[in-house]
């Protein structure tokens, strides 16, 4: 059994000018115990970095995300502390998420995969029309997470830039006043109404009438919850999908091996997508705190109550562990347990939808242009959650 007794490590670890899993994370990974560790804002916290510890604090029911918004000491990497269902326990937490999983659907989500490949393949001719350079993040990696939650929900086209905004300021780790967070939360949740009343008079096979069914006929779903439940699935549905399309492409250009194999082989998109997920490491920091509610035992260390832990995704996803020489990019390798989408009780609904739109990018651009290339440094962005590039400029 393990207790701190050293001062609390500096949290995060991860820069933001690349996307490499910092090494302090391994070297947690070989000391006893869970890490120490103070973040830039509220208290000290626990952090667990090896698999079956991140898998325990992500699934055990002794640990709640919601007492972290009760307390205003909070640890945490971002200014504030999100909100809504992602800071929810159960059995809240559950009875949202069973409406959720029941509208979004395996169906719904594969009646989206020849938009998803449409609109891809719309993205690559107008960047081969263009000519070279083009940037892979403006000119598509952004487009294809906003069109399709954007047609998942029923967002105009017309008002995409606008919850771009939104998103972006939520995301921020830059410091913003609880007057402006408030501001942004209240202008976007408007909106969201705004688009519920227009749904609510004309009903569609889409995941946002399926919610406000859920709402209006059965009474499961109060209007707070609705709005916030449409705000997560936009926020959530664009900003990591964003991310990692060109974060898996500047991995593909750095591995070369791999990405011919890729090349000469679409079939293997499907597990290649796994490998990337387990592989890069998108998060600046582990997100959010777990409170114990009672004294709990997490490997070799006892989490007393009232303690927070934080569970790194990334740095489990990379513990030799469980994956054997972790940080070799293989698409052989059976992937399909990494914790990119989360564990448990707040496992991405999204995962599924997350999936196709990475397959189809993906396989769009291997097919399409398997010359693609890099044609100057990478411009990382630098002041939110997730890490990837600001600007990508690629030729083929």
């Amino acid at each position: 059994m393990t207790t701190a007794t050293n001062p609390p490590i500096q949290y995060p670890f991860n820069l933001f000018d690349g996307i490499a899993l910092a090494s302090a994370y391994s070297r947690a990974q070989q000391t006893p115990g869970l890490l120490k560790v103070k973040l830039p804002y509220g208290e000290p916290a626990w952090l667990a970095t090896r698999y079956e510890d991140v898998r325990f604090v992500l699934s055990d029911r002794r640990f709640s995300r919601e007492e972290a918004t009760k307390r205003a000491d909070a640890p945490r990497a971002l200014p504030r502390i999100a909100g809504g269902i992602v800071m929810m326990d159960p059995p809240e937490l559950t009875r949202i998420r069973n409406l959720v999983t029941q509208a979004f659907t395996n169906r719904r989500v594969e009646q989206l995969r020849p938009h998803v490949r449409d609109l891809a393949n719309e993205l690559i001719d107008r960047m081969v029309a263009k000519g070279p350079p083009a940037d892979l993040v403006r000119d598509y990696a952004l487009p294809i997470p906003m069109s399709v939650i954007c047609e998942l929900l029923g967002v105009p086209v017309a008002d995409q830039s606008k919850f771009k905004e939104w998103n972006d300021s939520l995301l921020s780790t830059n410091t913003q006043t609880a007057e402006q967070t408030q501001r942004n939360l209240g202008e976007l949740s408007q909106y969201i109404m705004g688009l519920v009343r227009l749904r609510r008079a004309e009903p569609g096979d889409d995941l946002m009438s399926a919610l406000i069914e859920a709402h209006d006929v059965d009474d499961r779903l109060n209007e707070r919850e609705l709005v916030q439940l449409c705000i997560a699935i936009l926020i959530a549905g664009y900003e990591a999908t964003s991310s990692q399309i060109p974060n898996f492409i500047y991995t593909l250009l750095t591995h070369q091996e791999q990405f011919a194999r890729l090349k000469s082989d679409p079939g293997l998109v499907a597990p290649a997508v796994e490998e990337l997920l387990r592989f890069v490491p998108v998060a600046s920091a582990a997100m959010f705190p777990h409170y114990a509610t009672e004294d709990v035992q997490v490997g070799d260390t006892l989490v007393r109550a009232g303690e927070p832990v934080f569970a790194s995704v990334g740095a489990a996803n990379h513990d030799p562990r469980k994956f054997s020489d972790p940080h070799r990019l293989d698409f052989d390798r059976d992937a399909r347990a990494h914790f990119a989408f989360g564990c448990g009780m707040h496992y991405c609904i999204g995962a599924s939808l997350a999936r196709v739109e990475l397959q189809e990018a993906l396989r769009a651009l291997v097919t399409r242009l398997p010359d693609l290339r890099l044609h100057a440094d990478v411009q990382w962005k630098t002041a939110t959650f997730f890490r990837g590039p600001l600007t990508m400029q690629v030729i083929w």
